[in-house]
């Protein structure tokens, strides 16, 4: 990756020799809105997690229900790799809570800010401060872990932050946790708060940034800058309201663009984000970065022209290095050589007049305000393949007329041989009253029965390509098929059954 993308480091960054990643989708992305996951899921993404190789779990919050405390026994038993943490409130029953689960390393919080202090918690500052260091003395001496954190730290006033701190750091905290609670933090201002608590605080920081305003990421990589020890993140960045700092944002980030090793199997990175979206339930966009649909997807003619002679052109990193894959998304953007590309990993050959049709006929697709699958692409460019090469006849036009209790009229018009006629005729329906007007039209040059007629939507949505498959016969027992794809069904279906006439037509002449 080092001789691809410039790593940026500089003398200024205090990024810490270990970095550590501390997951806390089991408990803070559970508080996404909607979101409940049974013991089952919690265990499959501990596991996901576990073999992804971040170092500590949260795996939960133990004191706040059977359940939870139930839970966390069960991941426990799970014997995984990583630490695993539980929550607690600053209270005696909330820590007891987290010893019933065997977890060896606790998060306890209490609120700090005036806010917090005022309305919430409705106690003084010496109060809060008695509140800490009694649950951090507490939880030491029952032998656990323990990492403090000052809830809704950036809101706090900072000589009374710095306060707590040093008297939770003298009861013995063996993490410093700053919690942007409600996302207010910019990276100017972590840079200032993070570098002074490093300045003045021995003791490991960690960071636990929301991203209410868009900036969990961008503050937590300005934390790592200036030397705090451990991230706090979610997978898809899933937390309350506007959710926390995005797991594979973070790792990707500090991996690629700033060459730090976490000793994260980067490579299961997409795969996790797909459990946990379908665990519980909240899709990604597909603009979400590294996980996301799009994220490897291109449609420029320029910009596949580029990736398709060395992907890093238009790609910060490979696919291939969080486990998700490059499309090549077909529309009105879409270039030759992309189209290639993508007739090249089907083995659809093409001459050059064909290749041409097709391609007209991807823009014109795209032009309508269609993003052309895949699907759609291999159904025309089959279609082409199998058309004839020689069309005696051509369609010049079509009408068609429906009404309550009227049996439905196609008026078509075909150029026979360079002589143009038109009818019009009823039927069942519009295919049938179409078909009938062809019978009619044709009849001095030869008959034909239809012997086989199939209709399928190429992918769902009213928009779809219609893709037609005919077989038709002529009274001397020859045989031909016909294929069309259109997005109207009707015209999909009149095309398809005049490249099966024409081909009849070409080998009634060659005999």
């Amino acid at each position: 990756m080092a001789k691809d993308i410039e790593i940026l480091k500089n003398e200024n960054m205090n990024i810490a020799d270990k970095i550590y990643i501390f997951d806390t989708t089991l408990r803070d992305g559970e508080q996404t809105p909607g979101v409940a996951l049974t013991v089952d899921e919690k265990i499959q993404i501990a596991r996901k997690l576990n073999n992804l190789g971040v170092d500590k779990i949260e795996v939960g919050f133990p004191a706040s229900s059977k359940g939870e405390l139930e839970s966390a026994k069960k991941i426990r038993a799970e014997d995984l790799d990583s630490t695993l943490v539980g929550l607690s409130r600053s209270l005696s029953s909330d820590i007891d809570a987290v010893l019933d689960a065997d977890l060896g390393y606790i998060h306890t919080f209490i609120g700090t800010s005036p806010l917090h202090r005022d309305y919430k918690l409705k106690k003084s500052k010496e109060e809060i401060i008695q509140s800490a260091v009694e649950s951090v003395e507490y939880a030491k001496d029952h032998g656990l872990t323990v990492e403090f954190s000052a809830e809704d730290a950036t809101r706090t006033e900072k000589d009374y932050l710095f306060e707590v701190f040093s008297e939770v750091v003298d009861a013995g905290a063996d993490f410093l946790d700053v919690p942007d609670t409600v996302g207010v933090l910019t990276p100017i201002f972590t840079h200032e708060l993070i570098t002074d608590i490093k300045n003045n605080f021995k003791t490991p920081i960690s960071v636990h940034f929301h991203n209410d305003f868009g900036l969990a990421t961008a503050n937590t990589l300005t934390a790592i800058e200036c030397g705090a020890d451990q991230a706090h993140v979610t997978v898809n960045g899933l937390g309350e309201r506007t959710g926390n700092c995005s797991l594979e944002e973070i790792v990707m980030t500090l991996k690629s663009v700033y060459g730090v090793d976490l000793g994260i199997d980067t490579t299961r990175l997409y795969s996790l984000s797909q459990l946990v979206g379908r665990l519980t339930g909240v899709k990604m966009p597909v603009n979400k970065p590294i996980v996301g649909d799009n994220a490897f997807a291109h449609e420029s003619g320029i910009h596949v022209h580029g990736i398709l002679n060395n992907s890093f052109t238009y790609e910060p990193m490979s696919p291939e290095m969080v486990g998700h894959s490059r499309r090549i998304v077909l529309g009105k953007h879409t270039g030759a050589n992309a189209l290639k590309s993508k007739l090249k990993e089907y083995h659809i050959e093409l001459d050059e007049e064909q290749f041409c049709k097709v391609f007209d006929e991807i823009k014109s697709l795209g032009d309508s305000g269609r993003c052309v699958t895949d699907d759609d692409l291999i159904a025309i460019a089959i279609t082409e393949l199998s058309s004839a090469r020689e069309t005696p006849i051509v369609i010049k036009g079509l009408s068609i007329s429906m009404g309550a209790n009227v049996s439905p009229t196609a008026t078509v018009k075909l150029e026979i041989d360079g002589v143009e006629k038109e009818t019009a005729s009823t039927g069942v329906g519009p295919i049938d009253a179409s078909l009938t007007a062809i019978r009619e039209l044709i009849q001095d040059t030869m008959e034909i029965e239809l012997e086989e007629y199939n209709l399928a939507a190429i992918n769902g949505g009213t928009d779809a390509l219609a893709e037609v498959f005919v077989i038709t016969s002529d009274p001397d027992g020859n045989q031909s098929t016909g294929r069309s794809t259109n997005q109207d069904i009707v015209m999909a279906s009149i095309l398809a059954i005049l490249d099966s006439i024409n081909k009849l037509l070409l080998i009634k002449r060659s005999i």
